[in-house]
């Protein structure tokens, strides 16, 4: 069994508190990505559960043992670094079987295990080579099979992809896929790269500050974020914010109004302050919205910045003042909005548009607290949509 427990886990460092008691249950099995960004607390985080870091106070458990003072060598984990380290006077073989070499392995078992975690990394026919003989993504499979042949409980990866290009990485990310499929064992890894999050994991724990924001899918992460944070982080690029004050109708922001019926929200009321966000695919140009069931009413802006990415096109937006009073050449204010269009949508710089947001997929959250309220504001019986001018019609 190789489930993972770390129990009101906290490390501080004099008055710096890095990990702020932490609570994680990881299944035997799981694929679970640490995310967050640089100094969040993810790498001590790891680091602790590896038996590098001696927690301040808390209680780690590995397969149903408690491991909080025990060295690395006896938690029944391997780790994979960022920096791959091989013995540049050793070939494939004695890299990796090294550890194996150290705790006196009879010869037999120790053939059987690099063989076979040759096998699975694909290292087939380079057992003889040196390290200076690899490539960059062959050097990381060695380090990988070096912790294979331990064939721990547990695998602890720390940003082990974060040194090789662009292309490797996407990858190297296929085949960590697949090593954990053939091995069907626990693998706890670390990444500031969403990306790596997003594609690889059963699920994902979003770290800040020291404290977990929140461990789910990747996909309920990026859907139904649990705190402004994770809405911001989790999503390239990020997800737009705009703060409004709660009325009757809906909520109101400086630059356009969305409609919905308060009371269906628990806790929240007339005149309370909250923060609106809404992801750039859920932003749709007003004749271009037919495909969304419930839109807002149209938004007037105008484009600023074009990027185009290939398969889409992201348009920065100014609203409201910004949008009437700019004129072209001028520096844009810091609040826009972004949003993502087609690529083949006909849209030039400093043009006037209307654009509506999918009211089922505007998130809203407590400006104070940061915490989530709702991640759709369509009511059951919602009558904006039937106010609402279609594209046919005029603009006067």
């Amino acid at each position: 069994m190789g489930d993972v427990n770390l129990d009101d886990v906290t490390k501080e460092y004099g008055d710096v508190i890095a990990v702020n008691e932490m609570n994680l249950d990881i299944e035997d099995g799981e694929f679970v990505t640490f995310v967050g960004p640089s100094g969040c607390g993810k790498s001590t985080t790891l680091e602790t559960i590896a038996g590098l870091t001696k927690p301040t106070s808390g209680t780690i458990s590995i397969a149903d043992r408690d491991v909080t003072t025990l060295p690395p060598k006896d938690r029944g984990i391997a780790m994979v670094f960022q920096n791959i380290a091989l013995f540049p006077h050793m070939d494939v073989y004695d890299n990796i079987s090294f550890g194996l070499r150290l705790r006196d392995y009879p010869k037999e078992e120790i053939d059987r295990r690099v063989e076979h975690a040759s096998d699975v990394v694909q290292l087939e026919g380079m057992l003889d080579r040196m390290p200076d003989e690899l490539s960059g993504g062959q050097r990381q499979r060695v380090a990988i099979a070096r912790a294979i042949v331990r064939e721990p409980e547990v695998f602890l990866m720390d940003e082990p992809l974060a040194n090789l290009d662009a292309k490797l990485r996407v990858h190297m990310r296929t085949e960590l896929q697949r090593l954990h499929k053939e091995l069907d064992t626990t693998i706890i890894y670390v990444t500031h790269d969403q990306a790596e999050a997003m594609t690889m994991s059963d699920r994902i724990a979003v770290i800040d500050g020291g404290e977990l924001q929140q461990i789910a899918p990747p996909l309920t992460c990026y859907n139904e974020p649990a705190n402004l944070f994770v809405a911001g982080f989790i999503g390239s690029p990020s997800m737009n914010f705009v703060e409004g004050e709660v009325t009757s109708g809906g909520l109101s922001t400086p630059d356009f109004d969305v409609a919905f019926d308060p009371d269906r929200l628990s806790g929240v009321e007339v005149g309370d302050h909250l923060t609106l966000g809404v992801r750039p695919e859920d932003v749709h140009l007003r004749e271009q919205g037919g495909g969304v069931a419930n839109p807002t009413q149209p938004i007037e802006a105008r484009t600023d910045v074009l990027e185009p990415m290939g398969d889409e096109i992201f348009v920065y937006l100014l609203t409201g003042e910004q949008s009437a009073d700019r004129g072209m050449g001028e520096t844009a204010g810091t609040d826009q909005m972004l949003m993502s269009v087609d690529p083949d949508a006909d849209l030039d710089a400093d043009e006037s548009v209307e654009v509506v947001l999918d009211r089922e997929r505007v998130h809203l959250f407590d400006t104070a607290s940061g915490e989530a309220i709702t991640h759709s504001v369509t009511a059951e019986t919602g009558t904006e949509t039937d106010e609402q001018p279609t594209a046919a019609e005029g603009d006067d």
